[in-house]
This record gives C-alpha cells, structure tokens and sequence, in this order.
C-alpha cells in the first residue's frame, strides 16, 4: 500500500510540472509574437518618414583674395653672437646649424660660392653654429626668402636675434 501512495505522489508530481511548462511556453510565444508586431510598426513608420531637404539656392560667384599670413610663421628667438659676417637684421634664413665650427664654415663657403652673403652666428646657450643665408629688417621677406631656400635647404627656418 506504501508503494501505491508513492508511486501516486509522483505521479501527481509529475503531471504538475509538465502542466506548468505548457503554460510558460505560451506565454513566451505571446511575448515573442508582441514583440515582432512592435518591430514591425516601427519599421513602417521609418518608411513613412520623408527627409526635409533644404532647397538650394544659388549666390553669385564672389573674388576672393587669399593673402598668405605671415603672422602664423614660426620664428626661434635665440640670443647669438656675430662669428664670420657683415651683421644682421632683425630676421635671418638659417640653413644649417652645426657643433664644429669648420662645418658651419664649409656651408658658408658653398652658400659664397652660390652668391650669397651667407654669415656665421654663435648661440652660446646650446654652444651651436648657426649658418645664416640672408638677413632682413621684415619678417615678409624673410619668409619668402625661406621658402626659396627651402627647395635646397628643407629645414631652413628662420631666427629672431634677441
């Protein structure tokens, strides 16, 4: 008799679970089905949606003249002592800059060679030699005086004498 009521209990348990199953699964098909309605809506309503585009509209061609800032060239600004020159201006084009002074005298003689007043100038602070190609009262022309030397010399670049 013991066995009979047990094997009953499990049944009956058996028959429980397997009830709530069927239940939950529904419920998740609910949920699944609501949800693809949902994404189908929203996917119309995209389609319906048109863009605003502004229209165009047409101004007459105006001139304008692009003049070059002078301003936003980098200048150093180093305390240097004349070595080999006449002097210089308030802005000089270097060329080359050097640790041993006999090369900086070789680029000074190929610069002469080239006609040049080139010149030799010393920053004592970082113990340099610095060859100079030409010297100018405007930051203007040493600038373009730059950009010419710069076909040659592509890391020249111009110093402001304190």
């Amino acid at each position: 008799m013991k066995k009979s009521i047990v094997l009953c209990a499990g049944l009956c348990v058996a028959l429980t679970f397997a009830s709530c199953g069927k239940g939950s699964e529904s419920a998740y098909k609910k949920a699944y089905e609501k949800a693809k309605a949902q994404e189908a809506i929203q996917q119309t309503e995209a389609v319906e949606e048109t863009p605003v585009v502004t229209p165009i509209v047409q101004q007459p061609v105006t001139q304008t003249t692009i003049v070059d800032n002078v301003d936003n060239v980098p200048v150093r600004q180093e305390n240097v002592t004349l070595v080999n020159g006449i002097g210089l201006k308030a802005y000089s084009v270097v060329v080359g800059a050097f640790g041993v002074l006999p090369n900086a005298e070789g680029l000074q003689a190929q610069l002469k060679a080239a006609g040049y007043n080139a010149q030799i100038v010393k920053n004592t602070e970082r113990n340099m030699y610095r060859v100079v190609a030409s010297t100018f009262d405007s930051k203007v022309d040493a600038v373009q005086s730059r950009d010419q030397f710069r076909s040659k010399y592509p890391d020249a670049w111009l110093l402001y004498n304190k």
